[in-house]
């Protein structure tokens, strides 16, 4: 029944990705399953959509400045796997985007948007885990840091949304459950990409992504669920701040980084979205695409069930 079920929820994603940060986690999480040859026709289908300035994925807007840097892990792979120099191209010119040619604050953090200043939690994922995937760990360090060090509230250890450096406020000053799930499953994933070699490194990822699996564990509900607002409860209770948790923990204990004492939370999460997987695989109850404004459905809580699922069956 759990094989049945993941084939449906992969059926789902597929039926729904679209745009660049859903190309991006569908083929991360093709990738965790060991669902190779998805992935990398997920990766092409990426370049196919590259632009000239090397973002891949991109339909529609060009506004985005990190988000077409999500699939870029795929594409490493995509390299590794094949030799293409197709796949190697693309890695250059990504890379080359998010090095050298996408905006960045004055502190050198790199912007979420052409259009603003503007820096977002949900840039932790997008950015970092694809430079720690493509061999730039320190880089990818750096700007893990920097989101820190501009959205992370030290009296909560809660990420804030959305900081615009153009009028030195918070555009967005909520802890959204989702930019907190970002954040984390971004430091996770980093430390999972992480050569072992690398200790100063992984020290300061989990200088941050401890503290932070801390104070998660305060905003999470008896039912194993969240309010999509970490700290107002009368914002709507939501399911994919549960899987991404979820996620990062049970990333942490396969890795080693983590005791087996965060298991009994890690599937407390994990059951609630379970419960919350439809007939025909869509996962209900996640703060819902395209606005993001109440409960539905996305290409990203499908990733994340999947995601979970497969660092959950690695313990």
């Amino acid at each position: 029944m759990k094989k049945e079920r993941i084939r449906k929820v992969q059926l789902a994603l597929l039926s729904m990705q679209r745009y660049s940060l859903e190309q991006g986690v569908a083929s991360q999480a093709f990738w965790d399953l060991g669902e190779t040859e998805t992935a990398v026709a997920l990766a092409k289908s990426a370049v196919l959509r590259r632009i000239s300035d090397g973002r891949t994925a991109v339909m529609g807007s060009f506004d985005a400045v990190t988000d077409p840097c999500a699939p870029g892990e795929a594409i490493v792979h995509a390299w590794r796997l094949t030799g293409d120099p197709f796949y190697r191209n693309a890695l250059d010119s990504l890379l080359d985007w998010a090095l050298h040619k996408a905006p960045r604050t004055s502190c050198g953090v790199v912007c979420h948007v052409e259009h603003a200043r503007q820096v977002w939690a949900d840039s932790c994922y997008m950015l970092p885990p694809f430079l720690a995937a493509a061999g730039y760990g320190k880089e990818a360090v750096e700007q893990l840091e920097g989101y820190h060090r501009l959205l992370c509230d030290p009296a909560t250890g809660l990420f804030r949304h959305i900081w615009n450096e153009e009028t030195g406020q918070f555009d967005r000053p909520a802890f959204w459950g989702g930019g907190n799930g970002w954040a984390a499953a971004s430091m996770a994933r980093i430390l999972h990409l992480l050569p072992a070699s690398e200790t100063d490194l992984r020290r300061r990822v989990l200088d941050l992504e401890l503290p932070l699996l801390r104070a998660l564990q305060g905003v999470v509900r008896e039912d194993g669920l969240s309010h999509d607002i970490l700290d107002q409860p009368d914002s709507f209770v939501e399911v994919n701040f549960s899987q991404m948790y979820a996620y990062a923990l049970f990333t942490g204990i396969a890795d080693g980084w983590l005791s087996d004492d965060h298991r009994e939370l890690a599937e407390t999460l994990r059951t609630a979205a379970n419960d919350k997987v439809d007939s025909d695989g869509f996962v209900q109850q996640v703060c819902g695409a395209p606005d993001f404004s109440s409960p539905g459905t996305s290409p990203e809580g499908q990733a994340f069930y999947l995601m979970m699922e497969a660092a959950a069956g690695r313990l």
